[in-house]
């Protein structure tokens, strides 16, 4: 892997920290395609049982995508590279654990959704503000994942009201398994998950993740016209604004429809 993706190996679980604090782990091409890597890798490797994903620095899980990347590609070509790689990770037979400390929005909880189990710390949050930030879209694949984490209602108040949600009421929800109070006790949680995760029988894990993901295929598929939407929303004038109003740290003026 590299720096901003740092990957450590026990007995039958691997850890990933996203290692960009400076940036809130916003995630780069480059960390995106080495999560695919270990996802090519981990789906036939049945030594691993666990993936914990986390980020590093406390004040972010992470915290979208590095938006320049946006800039250097065919955005609906990059957007749908990042859906497969999350199909990926929602598809593999290990249990995958989200540890959120801080911020968890944008591409970041794309990733946190496409997990298994999510705990969190008390002073975390959740959202998609690209309604505020970017003036984008998401593929409808992760809209879908979003509401069957969060429930239609918040996943509506994320992306419509642009929104973030914090840990407790993500737990009410059921979208958190667990919200402890601070990074300390976000470590001593996990540890405990691990170890309990560890003692299960890998054959009924197995069975229900495929059972799961086959429900999941067929209720959150993207609709047919996704691509086509998605590229006049990359192209139209909401989208450049809010590149341009990110980069300079403006704040955007988007057009009326």
């Amino acid at each position: 892997m590299n720096e901003e993706l740092q990957v450590r190996r026990t007995d039958g679980v691997v850890e990933v920290t996203f290692n960009r604090p400076q940036r809130h782990n916003a995630f780069t091409r480059d960390m995106y395609a080495g999560m695919r890597e270990l996802c090519e890798e981990l789906r036939a490797d049945t030594s691993v049982r666990v993936l914990v994903l986390r980020g590093e620095g406390g004040r972010a899980f992470a915290a979208g995508n590095e938006i320049s990347d946006f800039l250097e590609a065919d955005a609906v070509a990059y957007e749908d590279w990042i859906r497969e790689l999350l199909e990926m990770l929602h598809a593999l037979p290990q249990v995958t654990v989200a540890a959120v400390s801080g911020v968890c929005v944008g591409g970041g909880l794309a990733v946190a959704t496409h997990c298994d189990l999510r705990i969190a710390t008390a002073g975390s949050r959740f959202g998609y503000p690209i309604a505020r930030t970017l003036g984008n879209a998401l593929a409808g694949s992760i809209v879908y994942r979003c509401a069957s984490v969060f429930g239609e209602s918040l996943t509506r108040e994320m992306l419509l009201a642009s929104r973030l949600v914090d840990a407790e009421r993500a737990y009410a929800v059921g979208a958190v398994m667990s919200v402890v109070a601070d990074v300390e006790e976000l470590d001593t949680e996990l540890n405990t998950l691990v170890e309990g995760l560890l003692a299960l029988s890998p054959v009924t894990v197995r069975a229900t993740k495929h059972q799961l993901l086959d429900r999941s295929r067929r209720l959150e598929a993207s609709p047919d016209n996704d691509a086509e939407m998605l590229r006049e929303v990359y192209t139209g004038p909401d989208f450049a604004e809010g590149v341009r109003a990110f980069l300079a740290k403006e704040k955007p003026a988007f057009g009326r429809p």
